[in-house]
């Protein structure tokens, strides 16, 4: 048996399939904007990840057996947006004793790598410190 509806209750099924209908779009919209936050986080993890190894890479050409470290600053484009600076800073020397007389010098090196992004540069610098031997004053 089924109850009577009286003439008060006739829209009263359509206005909750309306309410339900927005708070499920409401939900919705709530999941799409967290998946693309977590889509641009992603990314932007990717870039700083990616300026990261470009920078290693720098340093690791600095000073190698096959360069000599040399004071300034050298800049570039590394591609895919990237730019990067390599500032060289004398710190400091250590005179070694007996024939031949050596010294070493001791060399403060910093990458930095950049990109732009839709809010403005984004940025990672690595410093590390080398160790450069000089030969005799006059070699």
């Amino acid at each position: 048996m089924s109850r009577p509806r009286g003439k008060g209750e006739d829209g009263f099924l359509l206005l909750e399939v309306l309410v339900a209908f927005v708070i499920a779009a409401l939900a919705l919209a709530v999941l799409f904007e967290a998946a693309g936050a977590g889509l641009r986080a992603t990314s932007v993890a990717s870039r700083y990840e990616q300026a990261v190894a470009r920078a290693r890479s720098h340093l690791a050409a600095m000073g190698g057996a096959a360069s000599r470290l040399v004071p300034g600053i050298q800049s570039g484009d590394d591609g895919s947006g990237f730019r990067w600076q390599v500032q060289v800073t004398p710190l400091s020397a250590l005179a070694l004793a007996g024939p031949p007389a050596r010294q070493l010098l001791l060399y403060r090196v910093s990458v930095t790598e950049s990109w732009p992004t839709q809010r403005g540069e984004r940025a990672v610098q690595l410093t590390t410190a080398r160790l450069q031997e000089e030969g005799p004053p006059g070699s």
